[in-house]
């Protein structure tokens, strides 16, 4: 037992994945102080009874400016192509409040559901211009007492094809954007869309996340183009790849080729389970493919990866919570995940996404802020497969939400 002076918040008996018994978490203006198995001091307690505590999930890539869309278009939407185009011609319509009302449902929705990191992608073009950019950097601003929001800027729809994206893109990366995307199976010229994604990149010093090889056709790819300019410029631990279904069709050994470019690189893949089970193989009459791209398993072979949402209630995913933790689980059947397995899940929505995102004050050490959420469970090892109950988080030591436990009232004897 030591004696400490005295904390702002003292969380009691909070069970984290890396300790075999629970520990006492001291925080003092915000920022974790002290973790040991029992503090000895004063300060305002919150026992949590032997619970999971977790640093809070991160999401790298969810659109919160194209989210809750159902009902202002039809639901037939069997391909990427025909989402992109049902939402590009909602979007010209889109207002700064528009924007904001739909972002800010599915962002608090994602915040009870214990996200503390998050990184969305805000479509940039002269159909929407910057109104969705300015929603949803309101939406950071105004729910950054919950959540760390980074903005990644992107053009859907093309870049070299779409006169007037290029200057829009500049101005929000001037504004606030903090990475930059892109989309180049959109683009007439992909090659020089990457590159001038690479080129912006490198002039605004900020991370590169990408839209890439979103199909099951594993005869060509964009992914050897990414890596050279990766390489090239050197920028390595800074570049993501979203869907990369591709993968999914390659053989074993250019599987194990592709994993080996991919770490070499040093490129981090996201894989969105929601998304691309809905949009892959709708061309199959039967025994279709299902067009995950395995991320436990490339994690496994040294490539960093995560389990993002992507899109909520839209023509790309008509369905979601913006619950990671549900997606993980998702993720983890449909993958044929094994028990041994379930750790990676869990990494795969919180330590790995952090590590895309070159978060450096991620997790639960000392220094770091007082980000945690904490899960009706005592066994870290089967969250991914029991989705239990996440009952209350924090941010900067500030509780941001309480939920209720279920009860049952059984009858009186």
């Amino acid at each position: 037992m030591t004696a400490q002076t005295a904390f702002d918040l003292i969380f009691r008996n909070a069970l984290l994945r890396s300790s075999a018994a629970p520990v006492d978490i001291g925080v003092k203006a915000g920022r974790i102080a002290a973790m040991e198995p029992r503090l000895a001091c004063e300060g305002v307690e919150v026992d949590l009874g032997g619970h999971l505590a977790l640093p809070g999930f991160v999401d790298t890539h969810i659109h919160l400016d194209k989210a809750c869309l159902l009902g202002r278009c039809g639901h037939n939407h069997g391909s990427v192509s025909e989402a992109i185009r049902a939402v590009a011609g909602m979007k010209k319509d889109f207002t700064v409040e528009d924007v904001y009302a739909r972002g800010a449902r599915v962002l608090e929705r994602a915040i009870l559901n214990g996200t503390t990191r998050m990184r969305t992608h805000v479509e940039i073009d002269p159909r929407i211009g910057l109104r969705g950019f300015e929603a949803v950097k309101s939406l950071k601003r105004d729910h950054a007492w919950a959540i760390d929001l980074s903005l990644c800027v992107f053009p859907q729809e093309g870049l070299t094809n779409d006169p007037g994206s290029d200057e829009l893109l500049v101005q929000a990366l001037r504004d606030g954007g903090e990475a930059v995307g892109g989309c180049p199976y959109m683009d007439a010229d992909p090659n020089a869309h990457l590159a001038r994604i690479f080129d912006l990149a490198q002039e605004y010093d900020v991370d590169v996340d990408l839209h890439l090889d979103f199909d099951l056709d594993p005869s060509w790819w964009h992914l050897d183009e990414v890596c050279r300019q990766t390489e090239r410029r050197n920028y390595g631990g800074r570049v993501a790849i979203g869907h990369a279904t591709k993968l999914s069709a390659l053989p074993p050994q250019r599987m194990q080729a592709a994993t080996a470019q991919l770490a070499r690189s040093g490129i981090a893949v996201t894989v969105l389970p929601a998304t691309d089970l809905y949009l892959m193989g709708r061309e199959a009459t039967h025994n279709a493919p299902r067009g995950l791209t395995l991320a436990h398993k490339l994690a496994g072979d040294g490539v960093v990866c995560s389990v993002a949402t992507n899109n909520v209630l839209n023509p790309f995913t008509p369905f979601g919570d913006a619950s990671l933790l549900r997606m993980a689980n998702f993720y983890a059947n449909v993958a044929h995940a094994a028990v041994s397995d379930f750790d990676t899940c869990l990494d795969l929505v919180t330590e790995l996404p952090a590590r895309l995102m070159n978060l450096e004050d991620y997790g639960l050490k000392v220094g770091n802020p007082a980000d945690l959420v904490v899960l009706d469970t005592q066994d870290s090892r089967f969250a991914i497969a029991e989705l239990p109950d996440i009952v209350m988080g924090f941010k900067s030591g500030r509780q941001t939400f309480e939920r209720q436990r279920p009860t049952l009232f059984r009858p009186q004897s």
